[in-house]
């Protein structure tokens, strides 16, 4: 990689770019990330085009599901196994199995073999290690990184992802119009396989600290009863995100029943999302300015107004509109529950509350998507976007309402 000019990289990062290591991983991260954003579109798109029309939500919600919920119980179910192993392994592992089960959808297509169940299997056994693969991937972070440049990397990995969610479904979105969703598929799996391969070539730290982090997710729970404040931080954060699930379920439904749209819309949508979020999160700097109680019960409500506009039969200009700006409202919603939590934990027990944090917020937006199929079935994609954003919208409230209950105390500041 060329270097940059000084006045171009800001002080931050320029040792963590120096870094050769690093810098191949963030290639490899970044064409995986890709293949993560075309699978926005292309994973329900397949369910739309495989399942009947009024089984779609169904089957949407299951496919959406299965692409994320296995990941909860394969944390549960391998943990004595896998905790012990290398970062390096547990990303590698991830990535080929990733790789192999999402490349046999496109096979099975091929084949005239994929139907709705097996396309369903494919991809749960595809998420079954991928929170153990995530937990591999900031393990190599931090151990290959030293303290000081450890939130550099962080961020510049977040920022790829969010990049991702700009370019991967505006890709899929075009793609899907012209071809079958199981081609990019298959498109996505060969991105897992370049980043295992890329993992295999590399020499990468191989301590496996994997099993601290897991020690100090349940004893961090423990920790947390005794805070209520970062314990009702925590709530807030899982029912946001149960919020959210449904939203991945609804919206590609939504452009196909109620708006009889092609996919090129659902990966407009995606995009002008991400374009949102990465410039909300290059605000955070701005909002650590602010109160960080006030402006994260604020986001909250600001994302469901984001979303009703949904529930009503608006021009589709106002509902990209409102969704480009919700991207913009959501972006920076990880990053400041995070500063907030550092703020109000103490600081000999923050690695474990943030461990319990991680550990516990890996289900909620999966059960949202889970239960969006059945929503969706009962009430219709647009009913469901627009009561996700009524019930955030009351989520936020309650929120608020709370948080100045205990502001009147002298000890909660």
């Amino acid at each position: 990689m060329p270097s940059l000019p000084g006045s171009v990289v800001p002080t931050a990062y320029r040792p963590v770019l120096a870094n050769r290591v690093f810098r191949r991983l963030m290639l490899g991260f970044a064409v995986s990330y890709l293949g993560d954003g075309m699978s926005f579109v292309a994973v329900a798109w397949l369910a739309i085009e495989l399942a009947p029309e009024a089984t779609a939500g169904l089957w949407v919600g299951g496919a959406v599901a299965a692409y994320t919920l296995p990941g909860v119980v394969g944390a549960l179910v391998f943990g004595r196994r896998l905790r012990r192993m290398s970062a390096r392994r547990l990303l590698l592992i991830d990535n080929v199995v990733r790789g192999v089960f999402i490349g046999a959808i496109p096979i099975a297509w091929l084949a005239g073999l994929l139907s709705l169940p097996l396309y369903v299997v494919l991809l749960a056994l595809s998420s079954l290690l991928h929170a153990w693969g995530n937990a591999g991937k900031y393990t190599i972070l931090a151990e290959l990184l030293p303290d000081e440049q450890r939130l550099a990397a962080n961020t510049l990995v977040s920022t790829l992802n969010f990049a991702a969610t700009i370019v991967g479904p505006a890709i899929a979105g075009v793609l899907v119009t012209y071809m079958s969703s199981a081609y990019v598929l298959g498109l996505d799996a060969l991105t897992y396989v370049f980043l295992a391969v890329l993992v295999a070539r590399l020499q990468l730290p191989e301590t496996g600290h994997i099993s601290v982090v897991d020690k100090a997710a349940r004893g961090g729970l423990g920790l947390m009863r005794s805070h209520p404040e970062l314990l009702g931080l925590l709530a807030l954060t899982w029912f946001f995100n149960l919020l959210y699930g449904p939203v991945e379920v609804a919206l590609p439904l939504h452009v196909t029943q109620d708006l009889h749209a092609p996919g090129t819309l659902l990966g407009l949508y995606w995009m002008l999302f991400g374009i949102g979020a990465v410039l909300g999160g290059l605000a955070v700097g701005a909002l650590r300015q602010l109160p960080l109680w006030p402006v994260t019960v604020g986001i909250v409500i600001a994302w469901g107004f984001a979303l009703l506009p949904f529930g009503f039969d608006v021009p589709i200009a106002v509902t990209v509109a409102c969704f480009t700006l919700g991207g913009a409202i959501y972006g920076p919603f990880v990053a400041l529950s995070v500063t907030l939590m550092q703020a109000k934990s103490p600081p000999q027990h923050l690695a474990a509350m943030l461990a319990a944090r991680s550990a516990v917020l890996l289900t909620a937006s999966p059960v949202g998507t889970a239960l969006g199929g059945p929503l969706i079935t009962a009430l219709g994609p647009r009913a469901t976007l627009g009561g996700s954003g009524l019930a955030t919208v009351v989520l936020g409230v309650v929120a608020c309402v709370l948080l100045l209950g205990r502001r009147r105390t002298p000890a909660s500041g």
